[in-house]
Parts: structure tokens; C-alpha cells; sequence
């Protein structure tokens, strides 16, 4: 039975993922956190937010419990998530990352600490998002060099990163497949004067809007023909499922640093 740890477990995506992990079979729960200061510390956080109850009381500290979990579920904050990974990586947690916004710094802090335990850093845990990079992989490769291509992304008001890291994903697939470098050929948004479009960049425009739970479209547009490739989150225990799916693929690999491609053997 594979013991999982949720961080940051009464937010949007943590209650999702409690009840993932609460209906999924080989699993169970063995560790919660929360923030400091929290109501619920210390209590069974499961019961508190009205499922089904779990035994398990909410900790401010992870390292509290350590031995209580054998795999971290993290959809927090890139500082949060640094903090769990420098003490569940030399104690040889697994774990699933899904948090996006860090900074190249931080990303090589996580490869780090790769050398000392098996980590799935994927900026979404999507089992359909991550078809969609593998399409987009041969779109680019077949009709790339002769489309105007732009992303499309929208997300909940809270969202505090943006681009989306999937829809940064998307642009990198595609940039790599073109021969391209991202950095070099993004264009985050347009406004005024800007001048006949460039085929050779990649377009990002970005919606912050009520409860959208997460929609992408990469659009490539060509002479007298357009290709369109869609996916619309209806809810995230899609991410969910497929984070839980990541920890169960982590057991019996001692270290590395994964893709939510290598789980699903795209």
C-alpha cells in the first residue's frame, strides 16, 4: 500500500486530491499539511471538509510526520515546494510535483534533487493534456514551418502564474520540434503598432476569469487552412487521478527526475 502525503491539502487542488487518493485502490492516506495558523490543524482534515474520514490530522510541518508517507502530492507554491524538497529528497520521499511558475534557479533545484530520490515534475498531471504535447509534437514536425502558430489559455481568477506552465510546455514542444528556442521566440501578448506578424514566433495569449478550471488551444494557422488542438478541464480531478497515477509509477525507482510522458510511456 503506497502512503501519500498532500501539501497544501485544503486548497482547490488538495481536497481534490484527498479525495482521489481517499477512492483509489493501493493507496491510502497517511500524511495532510496545511499552513500555519490553520483552523483545522489537528484535526482529521478529511472529516473536517465533509468526506469520508481518514484518520489523519492536519500538520503545519510535513517533517513532523515523516515516517508517515512514503510519496508527496505538491500543488503548492514554488517556495512551499522547495521547502518539502529539501527534507523529503535526502529522506528519500517520492515525489510528484505539480506546482508551476518557478524560475530556471528553482527548476535546477529540483533536478538536484533528483540524484537523491525519483521525482514527476510536470507542469500538468493531465492524462489528456499529456496526449495533447505529443500531438502537438507531430503537428509542428508536419505543418509548423508554414503556420502562423498561437496558444490560447484561460484559468480561474486565483491562477498566479501566467502563462499557464502547460501552456509554456505546449510552446516549448513546439519550439523544440521546429528547431527553435522559446526565449527567443515568444511573444507574450500584443498591443498597438506591432507590425506584420512573424511566422517564425509562437503567440501566447493568456485569460484570468471566474472559475475556469483550465482550457488550452494551440492554434496553426496556414494558408487557406487552420489546425486546431483543444483541451478543456471540466474539473481538476483529472489532474488529480494523474498525479496519483505518477506517485503509484514512482514505487521501486529510487532516483531520477520524470515527465508525466515517461509514466505514460509517450
Amino acid at each position: 500500500m503506497l502512503r501519500i502525503a498532500v501539501a497544501g491539502a485544503k486548497g482547490r487542488m488538495g481536497k481534490s486530491l484527498l479525495e482521489a487518493t481517499l477512492a483509489t485502490e493501493g493507496v491510502s492516506l497517511g500524511a495532510v499539511s496545511l499552513r500555519p495558523g490553520d483552523p483545522l490543524l489537528g484535526l482529521d482534515l478529511c472529516q473536517a471538509l465533509g468526506l469520508p474520514g481518514s484518520g489523519v490530522k492536519a500538520v503545519a510541518d510535513l517533517r513532523e510526520v515523516l515516517d508517515q508517507f512514503d510519496a508527496l502530492i505538491d500543488f503548492t507554491s514554488p517556495a512551499a515546494t522547495l521547502e518539502h524538497l529539501s527534507f523529503c529528497a535526502p529522506a528519500r520521499k517520492h515525489l510528484v510535483i505539480g506546482t508551476t511558475g518557478f524560475s530556471a534557479e528553482q527548476k535546477h533545484a529540483i533536478t538536484a534533487a533528483s540524484n537523491d530520490t525519483a521525482i514527476v515534475f510536470a507542469p500538468n498531471m493531465s492524462v489528456g493534456v499529456n496526449l495533447c504535447f505529443k500531438l502537438l509534437e507531430l503537428a509542428a514536425r508536419v505543418i509548423g514551418e508554414e503556420s502562423d502558430i498561437e496558444i490560447y489559455e484561460a484559468h480561474h481568477r486565483f491562477k498566479q502564474d501566467a502563462p499557464s506552465g502547460t501552456a509554456l510546455k505546449m510552446g516549448d514542444v513546439i519550439a523544440k520540434t521546429l528547431g527553435r528556442n522559446l526565449s527567443d521566440c515568444a511573444v507574450y501578448g500584443r498591443e498597438g503598432q506591432t507590425g506584420v506578424r512573424d511566422r517564425k514566433t509562437i503567440g501566447f495569449a493568456t485569460v484570468r476569469a471566474g472559475d475556469i478550471v483550465g482550457d488550452h488551444t494551440v492554434t496553426f494557422a496556414a494558408p487557406g487552412e487552420r489546425v486546431e488542438i483543444t483541451h478543456k478541464s471540466q474539473s481538476r480531478m483529472t489532474y488529480a487521478k494523474g498525479a496519483l497515477r505518477a506517485g503509484q509509477w514512482l514505487q521501486g525507482k529510487r532516483s531520477g527526475l520524470y515527465s508525466m510522458q515517461d509514466v505514460l510511456g509517450l
